[in-house]
């Protein structure tokens, strides 16, 4: 948390730094190991021990397996019911995205760094939520041409449509679906960066209340610190909940894709 004459700055957070001493620019690139490369790797370990020890595969299933076969099963559920039997083939696709986008939420929220360093929301960026985004959109383009070819293009033109309306149609509902990675990307950023922003201004008050005396601890670090810990639940929640959102609108798109009609 950064602080200059008594200010403390809730941007700071975001602040993305290398680690590794000075920036590793390469061909005028900057390929610094930065702290959000650091913090996507905890996530991929996190999640890499998390289903390691889900995995034994025993005949009675202890509550760690349990839970990796309800997190599979919810995401395979999900797209049974959006896209049909066909979405069995993009399950670890989209659980693999559920999963991540979760425990990154997740960990941006923990009390306490690791190595020294403030807990960092990777999805926070909108770098990270768009590339997701757009990886999403691009394998939603593969499997529609992929499927349909040029036929895919009908997508855009609903049944029905008289004919003098098909070319508005066509072009409105053409930018409608282009723009589909950067609202799937700006709504998971903007979740994420504008609830830890109002839990730093908290913070904020609490240290500040706590400086200026007794007196201020009562009226304002008091209620602040009681509020924050409400935020940080709701937080927990949105973390979940944008984490479904992001898979779920994944699911409809190749349901679109899939599914052309």
């Amino acid at each position: 948390m950064a602080a200059e004459g008594g200010k403390i700055d809730p941007m700071h957070q975001f602040l993305i730094e290398p680690l590794l001493g000075r920036p590793w620019i390469v061909g005028g690139y900057d390929l610094s190991f930065t702290n959000s490369a650091l913090w996507m790797v905890i996530t991929l370990v996190a999640l890499w021990l998390f289903m390691l020890g889900g995995m034994k595969r025993e005949l009675v299933p202890g509550r760690w397996q349990a839970a990796v076969e309800g997190f599979t099963g919810f995401v395979q559920n999900m797209l049974t019911s959006n896209v049909g039997p066909e979405g069995k083939r993009f399950v670890p696709y989209v659980f693999s995205l559920f999963m991540f986008i979760l425990f990154a939420n997740v960990l941006g929220l923990m009390p306490v760094g690791v190595f020294g360093l403030h807990p960092f929301t990777v999805t926070s960026h909108l770098t990270v939520t768009g590339v997701l985004a757009i990886i999403s959109f691009a394998i939603v383009l593969i499997v529609g041409f992929g499927k349909h070819g040029f036929h895919f293009f009908s997508l855009f033109v609903p049944h029905g449509t008289p004919l003098p309306m098909i070319p508005l149609i066509f072009v409105v509902e053409l930018l409608s679906f282009l723009v589909r990675p950067f609202s799937l990307g700006l709504r998971l950023f903007v979740a994420m960066t504008a609830g830890h922003i109002l839990l730093k201004v908290l913070a904020a008050f609490v240290i500040n209340g706590i400086n200026l005396g007794p007196g201020y601890i009562a009226i304002v670090s008091l209620p602040s610190f009681v509020l924050m810990i409400g935020i940080t639940l709701l937080e927990l929640l949105v973390a979940a909940i944008q984490a479904y959102v992001f898979a779920l609108l994944t699911s409809v798109y190749l349901n679109d894709a899939v599914n052309l009609h």
